[in-house]
């Protein structure tokens, strides 16, 4: 069946397609977005770890502001999206409308309000963040440009997903590599031609999301796509808790995994031995860069099965939801053990890329890359189903999965671990902190995939 033209179109296709192909062909240009945004913060991280290891260390600490900024734009892109492929399911076009615009303002304006407050309490930010007095300058000189260029990376985001929701997840790819592409290209440029050291690759950065923010905005303008209208940018109680309902779990995914990358700062700097505290930060920047590369692809898969989930949950096709369910989980989890499989042997290897002359830093991120693709192929599941669960507005329980993994979970795990076996035990703390949330996710995957084939039975 050839790609729909229109919106009645896509509303058929994407409820009779088979939901294995549906799947895969809304997966593969989000695997596709997730490598290209993943391989630019890697060759951000390859490219500063030519200048120095508390140049590494500093964009390592910019993590967890990064993170915010993905936490304001997710919220909205998951709540707007998820309730606009619903209303497109139901053939309720002028809803997503509305929802869409509203979902687009609000990042914007919060936007500001942060990047204002960012650039006059730089130093602080970044002293909060974890940095240690070494590495502060190269962390206010990496985050000065993503700070200004805040607003546009939250509507980025926001429309990422939007596009994604709505079942066209291909333009949002070519929104986003495209900005990637340019970021790569322009790193080695300010970098070392123009001698702008750490803070050309901040600007390369903020430009290329500012040229990707401008492609998906005008992508939105596409005849099967839903239309940004500012002024139907009206918020009602109805549409702010939809947003909340739906993209609630995305924000304190995002909120948690801000909050851990600070803690993994200051557990890195506290428990590493005296003078090594710059490679313990550098190499805990450099293996949550190569971690979330190798993880890109299952999120791309999980961001795939979404639309398929809303559009048909919309439409009242339950047996779909839950044959894309667990097909999301079975692809996913073989995946993980390969590539876990592969990591684990190569982790000495692939961390040295980054920094090969510390010594130092390769055997600290050798060992914490190690134990975390052990527990790699148990994130599948939580993934898929915390997915679900969000399209799904079950708000609690997903909002518990997407915390553990990267929080709830792994915030305790890293005080107790660091307290009773110090820098071991905070290289140990994530993989021990999936197999807690693997335990907590398993239970609610066997009940809900209960539940849709209990609902297609009945028909309820």
């Amino acid at each position: 069946m050839k790609h729909p033209a229109t919106l009645d179109d896509k509303q058929h296709y994407m409820t009779h397609t088979p939901v294995w192909r549906l799947v895969l062909r809304m997966a593969v240009p989000s695997i596709l977005s997730m490598l290209v945004t993943a391989t630019y913060n890697v060759v951000d991280a390859v490219f500063i770890g030519r200048l120095s290891t508390e140049a590494t260390a500093g964009i390592g600490i910019s993590f967890a502001y990064m993170t915010f900024i993905q936490a304001v734009g997710f919220f909205f892109g998951h709540g707007s999206g998820n309730y606009i492929s619903h209303q497109l399911g139901g053939r309720h076009y002028g809803r997503a409308v509305r929802m869409a615009s509203l979902g687009f303002a609000c990042p914007m304006a919060i936007g500001t309000v942060a990047a204002v407050l960012g650039l006059l309490f730089l130093a602080p930010l970044v002293r909060l963040l974890g940095a240690t007095p070494t590495v502060e300058p190269y962390a206010c000189d990496y985050l000065r440009y993503i700070v200004m260029a805040t607003p546009v990376m939250m509507t980025a985001f926001t429309l990422n997903n939007q596009l994604r929701l709505q079942g066209n997840a291909h333009l949002g790819t070519l929104g986003i590599a495209s900005g990637a592409l340019l970021n790569m290209a322009l790193d080695p440029l300010f970098i070392f031609v123009l001698d702008m050291g750490v803070a050309g690759a901040s600007l390369a950065t903020a430009v290329s999301q500012l040229t990707s923010w401008a492609i998906l905005l005008c992508l939105t303008h596409r005849k099967d796509c839903v239309h940004i209208d500012l002024r139907q940018a009206r918020p009602s109680s109805f549409l702010i808790k939809e947003i909340v309902r739906c993209g609630l779990p995305s924000l304190c995914r995002q909120v948690l995994l801000c909050l851990g990358a600070v803690c993994l700062n200051y557990s890195a700097v506290h428990y590493a031995e005296q003078g090594s505290e710059d490679a313990a930060l550098a190499a805990f920047s450099v293996v949550t860069r190569i971690m979330m590369f190798a993880f890109s692809v299952v999120l791309g898969l999980c961001q795939g099965f979404q639309p398929v989930c809303g559009f048909n949950y919309g439409a009242r096709r339950y047996d779909r939801v839950r044959q894309a369910y667990l097909f999301t989980i079975s692809v996913g989890t073989l995946f993980l053990i390969i590539i876990g499989t592969v990591g684990y042997v190569w982790a000495p290897t692939v961390v040295a890329w980054f920094r090969g002359e510390d010594s130092t830093l390769i055997a600290i991120g050798a060992r914490t890359m190690r134990w975390q693709c052990i527990a790699y192929p148990l994130v599948g599941l939580s993934t898929a189903t915390n997915m679900l669960f969000q399209n799904l507005g079950y708000t609690l329980r997903a909002s518990l999965l997407s915390s553990a993994r990267s929080g709830l979970v792994l915030i305790p795990v890293l005080w107790l671990t660091g307290l009773m076996m110090g820098l071991p035990g905070v290289e140990a703390a994530q993989a021990i902190a999936d197999v807690i949330t693997f335990g907590i996710a398993l239970p609610q995957a066997i009940w809900i995939s209960h539940r849709l084939s209990r609902t297609t039975a009945t028909g309820e």
